[in-house]
């Protein structure tokens, strides 16, 4: 993302109850449909089909690292010890019903859906959404404002990816309840949502895996780069030191360790990124204090 906005293709009011809990911050439950039969790539379970090195399920569900409860609706994961496991009824039924068996776990006000198989999906998307949902629309009357029923991610067609979206519990259960459809579009689009595109480059985040060939590649991406591995680990980090995910930049450290193991030396990049660490915990913005370094590095040599 590294500061690229997000671009909102629709802002539709629905409701004028103050709601509590609405704002960047408000708390979330996560959601993931786990359960769908994969006939087109052989009926294998495709969330732990492996993309990078670890099951599409495990990429999915780092992608909400802040959620208070994790649902999968589908069979059970070892992969995800400490989740929520619920079936829709009976199993295989198909989307609406695999929501309804989710939603009854959430207890939070504002629910993520998603699908299991988005190896692309980045804790930094997953904010984007909840940021576009849970923004007010406007004001009404005195004590009122309007809000939003949900966000939703769209492709680069405009096309409306209805498992990738942030939506109110709330409004779900309402619309839930008496809904004899079958589709989640038939559920969903009626909310109005706000309809979100992301930048895509190679990896756009609404990417799903339905066929061997969506999962090679997957892979192909992937293991360019190394790329979820790398999050992975960064993922890993910061839960074990209790750092917030969307407060790193990776492309940021990692073009400053270039530009400095270019312009000094290769072991004061390490060093560097330390440094700068040290100067983003005493309250410098990160961008200013690496863009600082960067260019005392460009000159570093000539200087000598």
């Amino acid at each position: 993302m590294s500061g690229r906005p997000a671009s909102v293709l629709g802002q539709t009011d629905v409701t004028t109850d103050p709601v509590p809990g609405t704002g960047r911050d408000a708390p979330y439950d996560a959601v993931i449909l786990a359960g769908g039969a994969a006939r087109r790539l052989g009926g294998v379970d495709k969330p732990g089909a492996l993309v990078g090195g670890r099951p599409l399920i495990v990429t999915v569900t780092a992608a909400v690292p802040a959620a208070g409860r994790l649902v999968i609706v589908g069979p059970p994961r070892r992969e995800l010890p400490g989740a929520i496991v619920v079936r829709e009824e009976p199993p295989g039924s198909g989307p609406v019903p695999a929501l309804r068996a989710g939603l009854a776990e959430v207890t939070a006000p504002w629910t993520v859906l998603l699908a299991a198989d988005l190896p692309f999906l980045l804790p930094a998307h997953v904010a984007e959404l909840l940021t576009a949902a849970q923004g007010p629309a406007g004001p009404c009357g005195a004590h009122a404002v309007k809000v939003r029923a949900g966000a939703v991610l769209v492709d680069e067609a405009g096309r409306d990816q209805w498992l990738a979206g942030a939506w109110r519990s709330d409004r779900l259960r309402r619309e839930l309840s008496g809904y004899a459809g079958t589709s989640l579009r038939g559920i969903l689009a009626p909310l109005d949502p706000v309809r979100v595109r992301l930048p895509a480059g190679d990896r756009p985040p609404w990417y799903d895996c339905d066929t061997t060939r969506d999962l090679a590649m997957a892979s192909r991406r992937v293991d360019s780069d190394g790329g979820t591995m790398l999050e992975d680990w960064i993922d890993t980090v910061c839960r074990e030191l209790g750092l917030n995910r969307d407060d790193v930049d990776r492309d940021l450290v990692l073009d400053l360790a270039k530009d400095v193991a270019h312009g000094v030396a290769r072991p004061a990049a390490p060093l560097t990124a330390y440094l700068l660490g040290l100067a983003v915990g005493a309250g410098r913005p990160a961008g200013a204090a690496a863009a600082q370094i960067t260019e005392l590095a460009a000159g570093w040599r000539q200087e000598r």
